[in-house]
């Protein structure tokens, strides 16, 4: 560490990194000149123990840069490194993200499991997309304007110590996230050559995805938009192949439109679900603007994340509950179900008296497509995990990466054998820090900042000058209460959840928002009162 006036500098920091190859042998030139730097004898012994643990990381940084890998971290993104001016980046980002299994899995959980027909799902999948995905345009935003990771930006709007709290639990969730959709894919490629007595094995299975997901998460911000401005293509494909198939079927009905409290439950539940999905790319949002110029349209990258979100989860959710509703009027289709999830479903309209071979290939395609949507999670965990302790921050992000998909690999296997359930019943609950996280976010940057000017980036690692988070992390547990009196699972229903109709209604997300966001706009105006920050 080097000090210098008011001025610290951690030697990394020196380092001139592209956000895509790294440190170049001419930069880690310039970190050893700077090195000679005269200390004050009493700074002297720290600086020579900070050096000699920046040395021990250099091998890791020049390794990694040789191979055209991003090394930079948590850390700001200067102006010079803020050179990815390309709109279609940031809206194919989330195109291909949401191109895939997952959000198609989640369509159908309105007919299969809240007991909606196919005009209510769809009015669900459209209106709570909507709410949920404004908030990862509007985030996406900040990115490009300030520069900074989501979580570190978290500092700023939830306060140091909270944002801390959410960097844990969003490594939970990229993990846990990436359990649940490696296992989905296990499954349908161990579908694959069914009887033959040559199936894919669900471990086999699990190591294709994150082998694939390893190949691009590992090179960084750059290789990650090349490879989601384009993998949405042969994903889109199949699912035309689907709909041509499901109308060949001639299964589908639409069902009938019932009401009532029990109906206005499921509503609530389903509409939990997909607001849940839509907003759960909001803690990473600013990572994948990072690099775009400050003077980048503003407009012009909300409104086209909006788009890039909204067509790929209203297409495969409402495709998801066409199938669903044709799967209730098959019997065949429904043992699918019953056995194989939405994943049956797929092979069952594609495969069996259908496309038999090329039905099988289309099903290969639809499983790889998990890779587009571990991504994200997967780069953003090592972002996450940097911005938890400072310490963590001085292991390579890359490491990091590689770290996270080897725990989601070690974990996806013995969960889709044995507590597949177990997984998503958690994840559907960690999901539920998101709309608390919004209500205070929104609330610090409209109320109290109101613009960008008052983000101080030189402050984003200062403790003496970030707020502190008394506010943020009471607003947080006060809103868990909310979702836990709210919820509506399998395994917990909430006192005023279960109020609603026959089978209860999930109002964890409205409830947990919603109390988040009144003991926060209490509290925050005492904070800054008494403490100035």
């Amino acid at each position: 560490m080097l000090e210098e006036g008011n001025n610290v500098y951690e030697i990394q920091d020196l380092e001139k990194r592209s956000p895509v190859i790294g440190s170049s042998l001419e930069n880690e030139k310039k970190v050893a000149a700077s090195e000679t730097f005269t200390a004050t004898s009493e700074d002297d012994q720290q600086y020579i123990v900070e050096s000699s643990e920046a040395t021990k990381l250099s091998w890791f940084h020049k390794f990694f840069a040789s191979l055209n890998a991003e090394t930079k971290g948590v850390e700001p993104a200067t102006e010079d490194e803020k050179t990815d001016d390309s709109i279609l980046n940031a809206a194919s980002m989330w195109f291909s993200a949401n191109m895939v299994i997952a959000s198609y899995a989640l369509g159908a959980l309105g007919p299969m499991v809240f007991g909606l027909n196919f005009g209510q799902s769809v009015l669900v999948i459209i209106f709570f997309n909507i709410m949920g995905l404004i908030f990862v345009a509007f985030f996406s935003v900040f990115g490009a304007e300030l520069g900074l990771r989501q979580m570190i930006l978290s500092r700023y709007l939830v306060g140091n110590v909270t944002a801390r709290i959410f960097s844990l639990i969003n490594v939970i969730a990229c993990v846990g996230w990436g359990i649940v959709n490696t296992s989905v894919s296990a499954q349908l490629l161990n579908m694959v050559n069914e009887g033959s007595g040559h199936v894919c094995p669900i471990w086999a299975g699990c190591l294709i995805i994150i082998g694939g997901t390893v190949l691009v998460t590992f090179f960084g911000y750059s290789v990650i938009h090349a490879y989601e401005k384009w993998s949405w293509v042969p994903n889109f494909a199949v699912f035309l192949v689907i709909i041509a198939q499901l109308s060949r079927s001639g299964k589908f009905k639409g069902g009938e439109w019932v009401g009532g409290a029990t109906t206005a439950g499921g509503v609530l539940s389903f509409g939990s679900s997909i607001f849940g999905f839509a907003a759960g790319w909001t803690t990473y949002a600013a990572d994948y603007t990072v690099y775009m110029p400050k003077s980048t349209n503003k407009y012009k990258i909300f409104f086209s994340l909006v788009a890039g979100l909204a067509f790929p989860l209203f297409f495969t959710m409402i495709l998801g509950a066409a199938c669903a509703m044709a799967a209730l009027n098959d019997p065949t289709w429904k043992a699918y179900y019953d056995k194989n999830a939405m994943g049956g479903v797929i092979y069952a309209i594609l495969v069996p008296n259908s496309l038999n071979g090329f039905g099988q290939f289309c099903c290969v395609l639809l499983a790889l497509s998990t890779i587009a949507n571990n991504i994200p999670n997967m780069y953003t965990v090592a972002l996450s995990a940097q911005a938890l302790w400072a310490p963590l921050a001085k292991i390579p992000r890359v490491v990091w990466t590689m770290a996270g998909n080897a725990a989601t690999l070690g974990i996806s296997i013995p969960a889709t054998y044995y507590f597949d359930g177990f997984m998503e019943n958690f994840m559907d609950s960690i999901g539920y820090y998101l709309a608390i996280y919004i209500a205070i976010s929104c609330s610090e940057h409209f109320f109290y900042r109101r613009s960008f000017s008052a983000y101080n980036i030189d402050d984003w690692d200062n403790w003496d000058h970030l707020p502190i988070g008394i506010a943020g992390t009471a607003a947080l547990i006060v809103g868990a209460f909310g979702v836990a009196l709210g919820m509506c699972q399998t395994y917990w229903v909430g006192e005023i959840g279960r109020l609603i109709g026959k089978y209860g209604g999930d109002i964890g997300f409205e409830l947990g928002a919603s109390w988040a966001f009144i003991i926060y706009n209490i509290l925050r105006p005492l904070e800054l009162k008494y403490f100035g920050r």
